[in-house]
């Protein structure tokens, strides 16, 4: 389920501890929701579970306006937006970055994939360069992966974590050749 709160307003119950009520609830996933991301100008959103269907929502409309499920679809745990704001990409955990168009008819693109890292298992997370021209992952064997965003190509990897996977990575919103790093061996690295 997704419950959308709103803050400005107090709770019905005079007996609860939140400062909110909840004013919607998105409730179509079988399965535990893995993120929510706010596309088209924060008028719509996507939601993704492990039950392996992804659910575009009007804002404030508990029903979706499109449903993404296909027998070779896997669970895709982590989402992120393209600077553009045209794009979205999604972790697929059968190995492979998937591409969607954001804006009006949201549709995956099946010829932008990104491939070559390893993730089943892991919900490893992904960024884009501040420009949108390069794409990062971890994966799970402490690995980061850039590819270019246009040619889907391959351009680095390097192992930066051991002892598990590289389980997140942050472009630097200001310093365009800075890239954050994070694994569970408890480390968080800057690259440059």
């Amino acid at each position: 389920r997704i419950y959308h709160w709103d803050l400005r307003v107090p709770p019905d119950d005079a007996t609860s501890n939140s400062t909110a009520r909840i004013v919607q609830e998105y409730n179509h996933h079988l399965q535990a929701v893995n993120s929510v991301t706010f596309v088209d100008d924060d008028r719509r959103f996507i939601s993704t579970g492990d039950d392996k269907k992804m659910f575009v929502w009007e804002y404030n409309i508990p029903v979706p306006t499109k449903y993404i499920s296909e027998p070779q679809m896997n669970s895709i745990p982590v989402v992120a937006l393209h600077p553009s704001t045209q794009f979205f990409c999604g972790q697929s955990l059968d190995n492979k970055i998937v591409t969607f168009q954001a804006r009006d008819k949201t549709k995956q693109l099946r010829k932008k994939e990104f491939k070559g890292h390893l993730t089943s298992g892991h919900a490893c997370g992904l960024t884009f360069s501040p420009n949108g021209r390069y794409l990062a992952s971890g994966d799970g064997q402490g690995r980061t992966f850039v590819w270019d965003f246009k040619s889907t190509r391959m351009l680095r990897k390097w192992h930066c974590h051991d002892n598990g996977p590289c389980i997140d990575v942050a472009w630097h919103p200001i310093e365009p050749s800075w890239l954050v790093t994070c694994g569970w061996d408890n480390v968080i690295k800057l690259w440059e």
